[in-house]
């Protein structure tokens, strides 16, 4: 599988839910945090600073799922990055 132009291929690293006065926050309550951790899988060739493997942090918004050989993956766009890790 192969993203093509400004699409990117990621795959989401859950993180460890966080704890605030002894009560469990998971990913799906915390609203302050507007990005989450992605692993890419595969890059489109019109960018060229990202390569497979690199820790992104993007929107939690942005995408679409698709699964492949019966593992769901994340399409977002070049414009939804916002760090490299």
């Amino acid at each position: 599988m192969q993203a093509v132009n400004h699409f990117i291929i990621i795959d989401k690293i859950k993180e460890a839910p966080k704890t605030i006065g002894g009560l469990e926050i998971t990913q799906s309550q915390n609203h302050d945090v507007r990005y989450l951790k992605g692993n890419v899988v595969s890059v489109g060739n019109k960018i060229d600073f990202l390569k497979e493997g690199d820790v992104i942090r993007y929107d939690k918004h942005a995408g679409h799922g698709i699964e492949w050989n019966d593992h769901l993956y994340f399409v977002i766009t070049i414009n939804d990055v916002v760090i490299v890790e």
